[in-house]
């Protein structure tokens, strides 16, 4: 039987940059303190760096694909300049209410929906029970359960999240920083 892999999978705005919304131009790309300490230990610990982000800017027409697409290889190499490999970014292009033509669409991939962490499962071969999720909204963390995951963690940065919100959580963070004393193996 193969060995499988374990992951973190993290959500970008909020978790990996501030998130100042709808942000497709790298001047405007601040990273959160701590993120690569962190992502660093954990590809240390073996996880595959994995994110997964949704990306309704794309739907709504205020930036292309094409765009997304250069600012995460900037964002990627920015990761590499460090020593850091993120193993892959998966995006949800859709929003079926506020998106456009072709974008409008009701998509399996669109968190809370688990439909990216499923596919990078396959891609990559991963094992959800041994991978966590980094997320800053329940809706990462319902996705994160879909998929079964096995720890699904909140990251604040910086916000505030309900009581309820929090519930969604096995454990929640005050930023992705944590994950140098959080995650052991």
């Amino acid at each position: 039987m193969t060995k499988l892999d374990k992951a973190a999978f993290i959500d970008r705005d909020g978790v990996i940059n501030i998130d100042h919304g709808y942000l497709y131009q790298p001047e405007h790309f601040d990273f959160i303190d701590g993120v690569f300490a962190a992502c660093q230990h954990l590809q240390a610990l073996g996880y595959l760096l994995i994110v997964v982000t949704n990306q309704s800017g794309i739907a709504r027409g205020y930036y292309s694909e094409h765009q997304f697409a250069l600012l995460t290889s900037w964002m990627k190499q920015q990761f590499a300049d460090k020593g850091i490999k993120i193993d892959a970014v998966y995006y949800c292009p859709h929003h079926a209410e506020k998106g456009i033509a072709p974008y409008n669409i009701d998509c399996d991939c669109r968190k809370p929906k688990a439909g990216m962490l499923q596919q990078a499962m396959r891609d990559f071969a991963i094992d959800p029970k041994q991978s966590l999720m980094l997320g800053d909204k329940s809706s990462d963390m319902q996705a994160a359960a879909s998929a079964g995951i096995a720890r699904k963690v909140l990251v604040l940065s910086g916000q505030t999240l309900s009581p309820e919100q929090q519930q969604t959580a096995d454990e929640v963070w005050p930023s992705i920083a944590s994950a140098l004393v959080e995650v052991t193996q």
